[in-house]
């Protein structure tokens, strides 16, 4: 069976567009076992190396997945998604500033023992429920969306399980989201949201629409003032000036853009630049409104205060919150409903099984506060845990119980390196005090701009995906952005 699995299951080593065909693969390899069998990676045999698991392919299991040693472990990523997103340059995807594949980098080129190692492999599916009992984890096929594609159960044993699964957008219980908004957290979110705004454009040109229906079309609600939500209405009032103005001039007067904030936009950023943001943001022609969303209709929104917004695209981007298959959890939570962490990154009461990125918080009793959900904690505990791993794995700690009560060296410590966001315009905002309350250095203005840029390409995983950048930055400053719908 372990054979069978290897032979039929290795995820080709395609680019994100070939999605689709990992999971057609996958499930057509499943096919061959039999119905009634649920098939089944099965544990480690003597001489094998040690088999670590790692449920997620974002910041944290990423940055674990690079640095992790293959040469003593075996590593298995299972994953709904065959890539990483580069997400702090995800907004610019939405309005063409960068295509698609430039913020996506796949995991065979992050850890290539996913596709040379024998004993490692990707996973095209979702994690259902785990066995700490017995070492397991139970995953189900994802079909993408494909009708023809059922999906396949399986189990995967594991030696050492790392929980990176993320977390989902926050709605708040609010009747409507869903349904009706996008969330920017993936590639798809960003193809839809240029989907929609281009046809929303060409709609709003037919003949015998209406003034009314045309300003419905064409407004253009973010609620949520965070990094996300400011960068990307940054990004789309860049837009319309600089590209929607010249190449829509029917429709120029009605296109505009909302930012619905419950208090202060960018809270965790100095006073001084909160106040450049709401001035650039305004300049552009962003309308801010401090308001509470009550319900979304499927062309409005109502405020707690009884005012009706309407809109043609809304986007929400309001934070995050545990996922349904983190609340499912039978393991300790912290407070918010992550999975409970210790110091080490451990989940507490149960063996070999570790917890980073989004999805996971300091218990109570560690005395510590939940860390932020940002992209740079994440990343920093995909390193630690890697780290910890290796050591463990040199002495030999690696297999399933084999660790026990063995020494892991220093804690998990978090150093906030600062805080960056662009406000369109070439304009952008460095915030690198450690804490709101501390102090250190904040710069507003084009070399902030300058300064954010070089700092994400800087970190951008691969020279392949930087030289995507580079062009796409190139061509746009050159020839403006590429409006066509594909």
């Amino acid at each position: 069976m372990h054979w069978l699995i290897k032979t039929l299951t290795r995820v080709s080593k395609s680019t994100t567009n070939k999605s689709k065909i990992d999971t057609l693969l996958f499930s057509r390899h499943f096919t061959s076992v039999a119905a009634a069998e649920t098939a089944e990676l099965g544990p480690t045999k003597t001489g094998e190396k040690p088999r670590v698991v790692v449920l997620g392919s974002g910041w944290a299991g990423c940055r674990l997945m690079k640095d992790i040693d293959t040469s003593i472990y075996d590593v298995v990523c299972v994953s709904p998604r065959n890539h990483m997103v580069f997400t702090p340059l995800l907004a610019s995807t939405c309005v063409g500033t960068l295509e698609f594949r430039s913020v996506a980098e796949h995991i065979g080129r992050i850890q290539p023992a996913i596709s040379t190692e024998p004993g490692s492999y990707l996973f095209l599916a979702n994690c259902t429920a785990l066995d700490t009992q017995k070492h397991q984890v139970h995953c189900q096929t994802v079909s993408d969306g494909l009708a023809k594609l059922d999906p396949r159960k399986f189990r995967i044993s594991y030696d050492k399980l790392i929980i990176a699964s993320g977390a989902e957008a926050s709605t708040f219980g609010i009747n409507g989201v869903k349904e009706h908004a996008i969330f920017l957290r993936e590639v798809h979110d960003a193809q839809e949201i240029r989907r929609k705004l281009l046809l929303n454009l060409m709609m709003s040109d037919v003949p015998g629409v209406s003034d009314e229906e045309k300003r419905r079309l064409l407004h253009c609600v973010v609620v949520g003032g965070g990094p996300t939500g400011v960068e990307f209405s940054g990004e789309l009032s860049d837009f319309i000036t600089r590209d929607v103005h010249q190449r829509y001039s029917h429709v120029k007067d009605y296109i505009h853009v909302t930012l619905i904030e419950a208090n202060e936009i960018l809270s965790s950023f100095d006073d001084r630049l909160r106040k450049y943001a709401t001035k650039q943001l305004t300049k552009s022609g962003v309308r801010l409104v401090r308001g509470i969303v009550k319900d979304v209709q499927p062309q409005n929104i109502v405020l707690t205060d009884g005012t009706t917004v309407p809109y043609g695209l809304l986007v929400w981007s309001t934070g995050v919150g545990p996922s349904p298959f983190v609340q499912a959890l039978d393991i300790p939570k912290a407070p918010g409903g992550r999975i409970g962490v210790d110091e080490w990154l451990r989940v507490p009461s149960v063996p070999d099984v570790f917890s980073i990125g989004d999805c996971c918080g300091y218990l109570e009793s560690t005395g510590k506060p939940t860390l932020p959900a940002l992209a740079q904690v994440a990343e920093r505990q995909g390193l630690y845990l890697a780290k910890v791993l290796n050591m463990m794995g040199k002495a030999g700690g690696g297999y399933a119980n084999a660790a026990g009560e063995m020494e892991l060296g220093k804690p998990f410590v978090y150093k906030h390196l600062g805080s960056m966001a662009t406000v369109g315009r070439y304009k952008a905002l460095v915030d690198l005090r450690q804490s709101k309350e501390g102090k250190g250095l904040s710069l507003a203005g084009f070399v902030s701009w300058f300064i954010w840029r070089s700092a994400y390409f800087s970190r951008l995983v691969s020279w392949r995906n930087k030289l995507y950048v580079a062009v796409n930055w190139a061509t746009t400053g050159a020839f403006g952005r590429d409006i066509s719908r594909l």
